[in-house]
């Protein structure tokens, strides 16, 4: 493994991975959520998508054994541990300054989907739009009767997940800012993560 890197609180980061490392990302306080982000490191209109993983993984979340795909229906990252409870969400668009502004917010709120325009920018990837990311223990799930909720998350300081890449990608990760809702624990404060690359 290359070490332990930041992914300062309320901020993103991005990195290259070849196809066979493993991507560890670590909840290093337990509540926060982090938003990732797949790319094709050579055409980088394929991304990791929500939409056909769920149908590729019949599954509304992914488990160890399983892959993401590609909007091309490819894997691009196969799940190989989880020492968390496995509550992770799929279904919800990265934060963005208009959520913020329904929320009540007067003033720019840093948000993921700018975190990963900045994170792309800075190894000289530009996208005209934002997927819908891989939502690192988010606590988000559907009811029953169709609601949906979001509560704190039920993972614990030090719980990780590992990936193996499936293909050479840039891959980003937002410490999720929210601190309007109970996305990242009662408290509400965004915190650190950290991942490693190897």
């Amino acid at each position: 493994m290359s070490g332990l890197q930041l992914i300062p609180a309320r901020k993103g980061i991005a990195a290259w991975a070849r196809k066979g490392q493993t991507i560890r990302i670590v909840n290093t306080h337990g509540t926060q959520v982090v938003d990732t982000w797949a790319f094709n490191a050579d055409d980088p209109r394929e991304f990791m998508s929500m939409e056909h993983s769920r149908v590729q993984m019949q599954r509304a979340a992914p488990k160890p054994g399983l892959s993401l795909v590609t909007n091309k229906r490819r894997p691009i990252l196969t799940m190989l541990e989880d020492t968390s409870p496995g509550v992770h969400d799929t279904t919800l668009a990265a934060c963005d300054v208009y959520r913020y502004q329904l929320l009540g917010c007067k003033d720019y709120h840093d948000n993921c989907t700018d975190n990963l325009a900045t994170a792309l920018a800075s190894i000289g990837i530009e996208l005209p739009l934002t997927p819908c990311p891989l939502n690192l223990w988010e606590n988000s799930r559907a009811m029953p009767d169709y609601t949906q909720v979001i509560e704190p998350p039920v993972s614990k300081p030090g719980d990780h997940v590992s990936f193996r890449a499936d293909m050479d990608i840039a891959i980003v990760f937002s410490s999720c800012p929210q601190d309007l809702v109970p996305t990242n624990g009662a408290d509400g404060i965004p915190k650190d993560a950290h991942f490693e690359i190897g």
